[in-house]
């Protein structure tokens, strides 16, 4: 036999060779490494044998359904709870888009709890609304203001643990077909960010749809995960005319899709060698589009004036530096040294503006004034967010991966959230959640995920004011620490420790114990040392219980929302009440910003620096 004839011959038990697929509709490893470090694809995982493939969704096992079960009876029991001025926000806007034509939703000013979210999610309360007419039409009445019967109550309620079904499912999907974390850790955190205490307090106790809403990011996160870019771009671009807080996520979103799905080679630093300049004007058309489905029913309706007036109600820059409860970001420990400086200069007899006097120390909110320190405007907020997110989308466009795409979602909900204009507090779930998925990654992400979740948990407190749920948000906030901190210790790889490694851990064990005194203070000791009787709940009360107008930059005090006027009352009597009232709320937030500001350092240099 011929050399020939020897070497043209193939074994007849293999397969002949598949055509070679192009890299943009690989699907890249669960740990985000579709490219090596020199250039060169990563291999693509090939699919499971027949007898391991995953049943569908829908069939759950055995822990999933156990996790979901225990998810549903918390969430059931904590029906009765504390609501907040939330809870009367969302029925009036269900009163409002059932009982007014869609033209007129941006416009009706009959409470002061005014629709003031983009949309779809306009389109999500009138689909409700629909139903709660169904249990009881007093619900959706326009001037049945304060309505608290329990038919509304439980509907509410169901409709935030139904909605929350889109967090659920895309956890499964995510958990399921996760390499890295493996399966069972990955099956952990989807089990704790499903049970999560900064849902439970935000949204089964105080009355939000925060777990509505990621589920969807996390949908469009998992569909970035298996290379399903349209999907992603379609889900992040519903998801901002949702809630356009998510907004801040755009720009690791529009780097991740341009330079991984528009560029036909992997590694590409400059020019547009390689750009496909056809996958951008379908991207564009495709984020387009979504925005003509949720704007356009409003244009057709109202013209051009109807979108300004939608956009004035998402963005009122009215409003002052710091929300009425200081969430922990920079500015709170900004506000918190010109506190000080200002007590200090007074006592000194120094002229202090009475605006600086009365602004941001009682939880008003309204324009903040600051008394020695410069002010800070919502230009200077938009120039130190944007500058620090160019740097990690500098880091994101060299390496375009799945992993660094969702350490940069991280990073960018981390600044804006320390560095944003007027942030609320409940804006930590913004980077808890998605932090929570890179927990198992290593070391230096769980010391982050363990310092951040603490910090933003307990930032949350003050938002329940009544002592009835004070068992609630701080033992079932330890009972879920003490069940997930471990159990991702135990598979999380810890490296040898040197001196700056251990100077860091105990410092940051130190910081965590400091919040047994901080709550022994804000609780008990404050009460006691000052004479006015529950200092810490009349604090917190000014959070969640005092409707304000904004008139002309001047907070107006409400009494009801329902009643017939709303009569302003001088800023300066307010803040001369009591002079410590606010303090508990101040140490809350100044020490909450210590660590997230900390997580927020020590996330950057692990991305920038790996």
């Amino acid at each position: 036999m011929s050399t020939r004839s020897r070497t043209s011959r193939a074994p007849r038990d293999l397969p002949p060779p598949l055509p070679p697929t192009p890299s943009h509709f690989k699907a890249e490893s669960n740990a985000g490494t579709g490219m090596n470090g020199n250039g060169s694809k990563s291999p693509v995982s090939s699919p499971p044998p027949p007898g391991n493939r995953q049943p569908p969704w829908w069939r759950l096992s055995s822990s999933e359904r156990d996790v979901l079960l225990v998810s549903l009876l918390v969430k059931l029991l904590l029906f009765p709870a504390y609501r907040s001025t939330d809870f009367e926000v969302h029925r009036n806007w269900l009163a409002i888009t059932h009982s007014l034509p869609l033209s007129r939703w941006y416009y009706d000013t009959t409470s002061i709890w005014t629709l003031d979210y983009p949309p779809f999610f306009a389109y999500f309360e009138r689909v409700l609304a629909f139903f709660a007419y169904i249990v009881d039409p007093k619900i959706v009445r326009l001037d049945n203001l304060e309505y608290a019967a329990w038919s509304v109550v439980a509907f509410q309620r169901t409709t935030v643990v139904l909605s929350e079904l889109v967090l659920a499912t895309a956890l499964l999907m995510w958990s399921r077909r996760s390499k890295k974390p493996d399966h069972t850790t990955a099956f952990l955190i989807a089990a704790s960010v499903l049970l999560h205490p900064g849902l439970i307090i935000v949204d089964h106790i105080h009355f939000q749809y925060n777990g509505f809403l990621l589920g969807i990011l996390l949908w469009s996160v998992v569909a970035a995960r298996e290379d399903n870019l349209y999907l992603s771009a379609a889900l992040f671009a519903a998801l901002l005319n949702f809630k356009h807080i998510f907004i801040y996520l755009a720009p690791p979103y529009f780097v991740f899709l341009l330079r991984r799905h528009c560029f036909s080679s992997g590694r590409q630093y400059c020019a547009l060698i390689g750009f496909l300049s056809d996958r951008l004007v379908e991207l564009g058309a495709l984020v387009t589009a979504v925005f003509a489905v949720a704007f356009g029913p409003f244009l057709l309706a109202g013209g051009p004036s109807a979108i300004r007036q939608i956009l004035s109600r998402l963005f009122p820059f009215q409003r002052g530096l710091n929300h009425a409860y200081w969430a922990g970001n920079v500015w709170a420990i900004v506000s918190t040294v010109d506190r000080v400086l200002v007590k200090y200069l007074l006592k000194r007899g120094w002229p202090i503006s009475p605006d600086a006097i009365t602004s941001a120390s009682r939880g008003i909110v309204g324009k903040t004034t600051f008394g020695v320190l410069p002010t800070v405007t919502p230009g200077l907020c938009f120039t130190i967010t944007l500058s620090f997110s160019m740097i990690y989308l500098a880091k994101l466009w060299v390496d375009p991966t799945y992993k660094r795409f969702l350490d940069s979602l991280v990073l960018s909900a981390f600044t804006s959230f320390l560095w944003g204009w007027h942030v609320h507090e409940k804006a930590v779930l913004l980077f808890l959640v998605p932090l929570s998925l890179t927990a198992a990654e290593d070391e230096h992400h769980l010391r982050t995920f363990i310092v951040a979740t603490t910090a933003g948990v307990y930032s949350l407190f003050p938002l329940l004011i009544k002592p009835n749920e004070t068992p609630v948000k701080v033992l079932y906030s330890l009972l879920w620490a003490a069940i997930v901190f471990p159990a991702v210790r135990k598979v999380v790889y810890r490296p040898l420790p040197n001196l700056m490694s251990v100077l860091i851990n105990y410092g940051e064990l130190l910081y965590l114990a400091g919040f047994a005194v901080l709550h022994l203070y804000t609780e008990v000791l404050h009460g006691i040392l000052f004479s006015t009787p529950s200092a810490s709940s009349a604090a917190a009360q000014i959070v969640t219980s005092l409707p304000t107008h904004i008139v002309n930059g001047t907070a107006m005090l409400c009494g009801s929302p329902g009643g017939p006027a709303c009569a302003a009352e001088p800023l300066a009597k307010v803040a001369a009440e009591s002079t410590m009232e606010f303090l508990p709320l101040m140490l809350t937030s100044l020490y909450c910003s210590v660590g997230i500001i900390w997580a927020w350092l020590r996330l950057s240099v692990i991305y920038l620096w790996t």
